[in-house]
């Protein structure tokens, strides 16, 4: 296989013609297409190789119509997408037969579920706990998605499942614009005591003031992560199109690149393909 120079783990793709993103309606910065072909351009000119498809929260009723349009693009010559993260519902009772179907789907490599837009019971819900731990043993991966209020919320589902790999989304999606630091601090770290919790170092730049954030301002909270996780915890995603809300794809894998500047090699291969590889057997 190719080596993965940078292996971007979190691709929004925007299709409105075929899919419906409600909650576009209220971004409307992002409401408009986001089209794998001018990711591809963008891709090929950073050194980006490989990538996964991250869900974007379509209608539940059109979760798998996403999934087989993402199929359609891996079928592409070519191709850098290797796979998805899929939508789910696992506060919903049929639950274990839309597994049946993922783990049917080669392609999925994990599921996610945005907390941030449902009320702060639903992951604490045995159902829910429940539910995502059937997916121990399956290599199935399960995204957290939360917001940084939110972080104290997940130990719990993550002790329920000790056996089930979890990505915690966008370094827990600090507050950069209100300089809010210590509770993410501590919640984070709380967390990465979980050794079965990866973070996924993605898109931070969205969080800063868009006209004055700057690298040092990032820097603090990137190298929080990498002490609470360590090198070998951390996997990278550009969460494309959303960091045009902070600059653009460029910038972002400029920052990150920046922020890395001092690692060793080993360090920044980790960090950029190497832990995905091994997580997902890609």
């Amino acid at each position: 296989m190719e080596k993965l120079m940078l292996f971007d783990t979190h691709l929004h793709l925007i299709y409105p013609d075929r899919l419906t993103y409600p909650w576009l309606d209220n971004a409307p910065l992002l409401n408009k297409p986001s089209l794998y072909p001018n990711y591809e351009k963008l891709a090929g000119r950073l050194g980006i190789t490989g990538c996964f498809h991250m869900e974007v929260d379509v209608i539940e009723q059109q979760i798998k119509e996403e999934t087989n349009l993402i199929n359609e693009l891996m079928r592409q010559p070519n191709t850098l997408l290797a796979g998805m993260i899929s939508s789910c519902r696992p506060e919903n009772e049929k639950f274990p037969n839309f597994l049946d179907w993922v783990l049917e789907t080669p392609s999925i490599k994990g599921l996610r579920r945005v907390l941030h837009v449902v009320p702060d019971g639903v992951s604490k819900t045995e159902i829910f706990k429940d539910n995502v731990k059937r997916l121990s043993g399956t290599g199935i991966t399960f995204d957290l998605c939360a917001s940084a209020k939110q972080l104290s919320l997940l130990n719990g589902l993550v002790d329920h499942c000790p056996d089930v790999t979890f990505i915690l989304d966008h370094c827990g999606v600090p507050d950069i614009n209100s300089g809010e630091y210590s509770s993410w601090s501590s919640n984070v770290l709380e967390l990465s005591k979980r050794p079965n919790v990866f973070c996924k170092i993605s898109g931070i730049i969205a969080y800063g003031n868009p006209e004055t954030w700057t690298l040092s301002e990032l820097r603090r909270y990137f190298e929080h992560i990498v002490s609470a996780f360590g090198p070998k915890r951390l996997v990278w995603g550009s969460d494309s199109p959303v960091c045009n809300l902070g600059a653009n794809l460029e910038t972002w894998v400029a920052v990150t690149r920046a922020l890395c500047n001092d690692w060793t090699s080993d360090d920044k291969d980790a960090l950029f393909y190497k832990n995905a590889q091994k997580i997902w057997n890609i």
